[in-house]
């Protein structure tokens, strides 16, 4: 069977979009070739190894037929940038390490950002010989600079070398978003292009009829509690008039939530921590309606929370501008708030009652999932030019 190497910053037990993604990508390639993925230690988003991997400076296993080769990093989440960078240096050293003592499949498929990992991979394993995959899931520099993680200067012009370096080497890429497949067309018409979205391979849960008890709306957000999503900032603007927010998730915000809602008891707003995705799952079976927010419009950034929670069924008020606010209006997906207006946000919210959080809108948003966003179709497409 043909070899095939996927490496990668974050990999389950990890939780989030990116390490969801590569696992699913993984399990779905393993039928047609041996793959293994390389990744460090996880540690991700605590900044601490997990449990179960400390005092380790790798670690080899074989998990659903899926080699895995977890290597050494420097754990940090600090947001001092020289902890940040010693970090990715760190996992770049033992990427390096490793090409030069293991014999690297002629199938490479490569995670971009980080920029400086993908750059390792890019510059130690361009051969004649060998096929390289990026697998660009985020505009690193440009989203930085919108975050405001990044300032322009020598550090951003050195990235934006790095971004080009890593696309121009590549035979391949593959795009989440049509924004990025367009950046990359910009800077490189070299490799093919292949718009890959993030579609999640899970059951289709069956939804049942119930009403809300007090006309309420129950909206939920779960996933990272990050800087990109300003939850606490959501927190402090949304009307709970006619709404209570319940949270699930952990990140670097997860503190300063809890405080806000002890000091602020009256306010119908929970916290519930962070649960496994399966469990997860069930539990937004619960909720009317979800929000998927960004703190300021990313280019290229397409939320995977769209696809999975549309094989729900769970209506989405999305928040963050770009093309996702493309994809939940084409598709019917839910309702759309301008990027950053938190007033239009609550007179969109106030305009949704419990109502129109129906059974048959997310019976009809369920259909959809199956038509547009299936994983195996998509699958099937990518494989056809690896």
């Amino acid at each position: 069977m043909k070899k095939l190497m996927i490496i990668t910053s974050y990999f389950p037990p990890e939780i989030g979009a990116a390490s969801n993604r590569i696992y699913h990508l993984a399990e779905g390639l393993k039928n047609d070739y041996e793959v293994s993925v390389v990744t460090p230690l996880p540690n991700y988003p605590t900044g601490k190894i997990f449990a179960t991997y400390k005092g380790k400076f790798s670690a080899k296993t074989e998990e659903n037929g899926i080699k895995i080769n977890r290597l050494w990093i420097y754990a940090s989440v600090s947001k001092n940038k020289f902890l940040r960078l010693i970090a990715m240096l760190s996992y770049s050293f033992s990427l390096i390490c490793f090409f030069i003592w293991n014999k690297i499949p002629d199938k490479v498929i490569v995670q971009s950002p980080p920029l400086l990992v993908s750059f390792t991979c890019m510059f130690f394993l361009r051969s004649k010989r060998r096929k390289l995959i990026l697998n660009v899931s985020d505009l690193w520099p440009s989203a930085g600079l919108e975050l405001g993680a990044l300032k322009e200067g020598f550090a951003y012009k050195m990235l934006k070398k790095l971004e080009a370096f890593n696309y121009k080497k590549a035979d391949l890429i593959l795009g989440q978003s049509n924004e990025i497949l367009t950046h990359v067309k910009t800077i490189t018409t070299k490799p093919e292009m292949f718009l890959y979205r993030n579609f999640p391979e899970i059951e289709y849960p069956k939804l049942t009829k119930k009403e809300s008890s007090d006309g309420r709306v129950k909206l939920v957000y779960a996933g990272l509690l990050g800087v990109a999503q300003g939850i606490y900032k959501l927190c402090n603007e949304i009307d709970y008039t006619a709404i209570e927010f319940h949270i699930y998730g952990s990140g670097a915000e997860e503190e300063t939530i809890k405080h806000l809602i002890n000091s602020k008891k009256d306010l119908p707003l929970y916290f519930h921590g962070r649960v496994n995705r399966n469990e997860l799952h069930k539990v937004l079976l619960n909720y009317d309606m979800t929000i998927i927010p960004l703190l300021n419009r990313i280019y290229g950034s397409v939320p995977s929370k769209i696809f999975e929670y549309a094989k729900l069924g769970l209506p989405m008020l999305y928040f963050g501008g770009g093309e996702g606010e493309t994809v939940i209006e084409k598709n019917k997906l839910g309702w759309v708030a301008r990027e950053g207006n938190y007033k239009h946000l609550n007179t969109t919210l106030r305009s949704i009652t419990a109502k129109d959080l129906n059974y048959d809108l997310k019976i009809a948003i369920q259909d959809t999932a199956r038509l547009q966003f299936d994983f195996e179709r998509q699958l099937e497409s990518l494989k056809k030019i690896l």
